[in-house]
């Protein structure tokens, strides 16, 4: 199958006009040039490597979209399937909690209720559009899920933990007053109510002893069973190469430009939210994406929360520092692949995965068409194979194509 008539973003370089073919499910051939014989006609749109998700924590708000009001798994899942095959997402990450009942109140991030998220997401992967891995969120303060998260490694159902510590005072909410009233909103709570949860839950980390023979241990098991460690809200230097030390590769959404620096040091790379990158700042106060890009200290990018900000947020960073499109598509493209060891994908040449997204800019940043290894996954009926627009051309006006 041919697709031509595209703006081919390469690893290196941007071909202006150029076809692709697809054969078997992976990338055939490229020209710089459009072919006659071409099946899909691209109009001069966008065509992108899929984008790689490491990152995104809606599948939990999928099952569970108000609180308390609870959906089937399978429904909730296969919905968010689509979504991110509507945003051009081809692989993706899907952010699972292991945190225990002190950092969050109810069922949803409960231990029980992830390893039922991790059974359905497995058992339907061959029946979903996207290609589906597991992320653990680990919370350092709930060392009770180590062991299962062993197993999980053993059974080689986890691809990607980040340690997190939400502990209030550090790290994402280092700023406890602003966390307070965050906290007294959401939870439709007094000042003087919150203020005392969150007491509590400082007064509880203090409580946890030394977790750090634990978290060696479960390092050691990560690296034996080939799962890639990330951390999580850098804030410190020394935090930085603490968990550089347990063997993390990865820094997520570090918070202060010097943890990003101190990371990228370190030989780390680091990942921020593409809602930060395209809104310009943190809603938490921290790091925006797009200082942390034009400093040059930015490597992925990642859905976060809402997967419709990809597409968006790299073509605005394409127009920052050095106007690069190739380097900002490889923020959801190649730089994943790399840190997350998935040789197959990533870009647009010969033998890997033709993993494509189709995309317009104009009047609004939007993806038209989703291709996972060679298949269409998504098309909002704007792509039209090039015989159907042969024959809409030359037909009769009253046969003409709607």
């Amino acid at each position: 199958m041919w697709l031509s008539d595209f703006e081919i973003v390469l690893r290196d370089r941007v071909i202006p006009n150029g076809a692709v073919r697809i054969e078997d499910g992976r990338i055939a051939e490229i020209r710089e040039t459009p072919v006659a014989e071409a099946d899909i006609l691209g109009g001069g749109r966008l065509l992108l490597p899929g984008f790689i998700d490491m990152h995104g924590d809606m599948v939990e708000r999928e099952v569970e979209p108000r609180i308390g009001v609870h959906v089937p798994m399978k429904i909730g899942i296969a919905e968010l399937d689509k979504k991110l095959a509507s945003c051009g997402v081809t692989t993706a990450y899907a952010a699972l909690s292991f945190i225990g009942a002190s950092v969050t109140s109810g069922v949803l991030r409960s231990e029980d209720h992830t390893s039922g998220m991790i059974d359905t997401i497995i058992g339907l992967k061959e029946h979903l559009l996207v290609d589906h891995r597991i992320h653990a969120r680990f919370e350092v303060t709930f060392t009770p899920a180590i062991a299962s998260l062993q197993k999980l490694m053993d059974a080689g159902r986890l691809h990607l933990i980040s340690l997190m510590d939400h502990t209030p005072g550090q790290g994402q909410y280092r700023d406890v007053e602003l966390y307070i009233a965050r906290i007294a909103k959401e939870r439709g709570m007094s000042v003087a109510a919150a203020s005392e949860v969150v007491g509590k839950r400082m007064a509880g980390r203090e409580g946890q002893g030394d977790v750090l023979n634990a978290l060696q241990d479960l390092s050691a098991r990560a690296r034996a069973c080939g799962v890639v460690l990330a951390s999580h809200d850098d804030d410190t230097l020394e935090k930085v190469e603490l968990v550089h030390g347990l063997g993390a590769t990865l820094s997520e959404f570090p918070v202060t430009l010097e943890a990003a620096e101190e990371a990228r040091r370190l030989g780390m790379r680091t990942a921020m939210g593409a809602p930060n990158a395209l809104r310009g700042e943190s809603y938490s106060g921290n790091l925006s994406a797009r200082h942390a890009y034009e400093a040059g200290l930015l490597d992925m990018l990642a859905s976060d929360y809402h997967p419709a900000s990809i597409l968006p947020a790299v073509l605005g960073l394409a127009e920052l520092r050095d106007r690069s499109l190739v380097a900002a598509v490889a923020l959801a493209s190649a730089n994943p692949a790399a840190a997350l060891g998935l040789a197959d994908r990533g870009a647009i040449e010969p033998g890997l995965l033709a993993d494509l997204v189709v995309a317009d800019r104009h009047p609004v940043a939007r993806v038209r068409a989703t291709f996972r290894a060679g298949r269409m996954i998504y098309g909002d009926g704007t792509l039209a194979p090039a015989r159907a627009q042969h024959l809409e051309q030359s037909a009769p006006e009253r046969y003409r194509l709607a």
